[in-house]
């Protein structure tokens, strides 16, 4: 059975659970704290402390840098998902790097700021620390202050896409490819914490949310 190693909240976690989902796949989810990286790194042989990590059997599947798909391309393959057709590939790999860092880059500050709500209290630690010594001392309480500011950026950020839905159901075609699970899971650790809701100026974006939830692709056309 498949197994993916995971933090419930991660951005990068829900987009390759959700495209399990999809599939209608079988699978079991292990969750690690986000303190203690032992599993993934000896599940990878050392190479990597980073989630999600896949298990199918004895393969392990990773990502091999900040920009690869190798998770997602494998279940594509596996499945017969069609996530990643050839006409639409080069656009995917550019829609997607900005996904991956303007509205990711938005959105998990926003749900950071909540982070005592859904981490244990061991753990808060640990994780405030990892923050600041990425983002410098105080940056969660920076985050805080600023939340109005932050919810404004995001919602220009998602213009463009509320833009493309206006002509289709889903972001490039009238089937979900790859590009709306990464963007899917970029909201989806934005409303994590219960605190947020996806801008009211983007309805399209909201049904085309709602819509990316719960399809499966035994329920699309052939």
């Amino acid at each position: 059975m498949l197994e993916l190693v995971q933090f419930p909240w991660s951005p990068f976690c829900i987009v390759q659970r959700r495209i399990l989902e999809f599939a209608g796949a079988k699978f079991r989810l292990r969750n690690i704290p986000n303190t203690d990286r032992t599993l993934v790194w000896k599940l990878t042989k050392q190479r990597t402390y980073q989630v999600p990590v896949l298990r199918d059997g004895a393969r392990v599947v990773i990502e091999t840098s900040d920009t690869s798909q190798c998770i997602a391309d494998y279940l594509d393959h596996k499945f017969g998902l069609d996530l990643f057709p050839a006409s639409t590939r080069g656009v995917q790999a550019v829609l997607s790097q900005h996904v991956e860092d303007e509205i990711e880059g938005l959105g998990f500050k926003l749900n950071d700021i909540h982070y005592m709500e859904f981490l244990p209290k061991r753990e808060h630690l640990a994780f405030i620390r990892h923050k600041e010594r990425k983002f410098g001392r105080g940056c969660i309480d920076q985050w805080r202050a600023h939340q109005d500011a932050l919810l404004d950026g995001l919602a220009q950020k998602l213009a463009p896409f509320e833009q493309m839905l206006h002509t289709r159901p889903f972001l490039l075609a009238d089937r979900p490819q790859f590009i709306d699970f990464d963007l899917y899971g970029m909201l989806a650790n934005f409303l994590f914490s219960g605190h947020h809701r996806l801008p009211k100026q983007h309805p399209l974006l909201a049904q085309w949310h709602s819509k990316m939830a719960r399809i499966k692709h035994r329920d699309l056309a052939h």
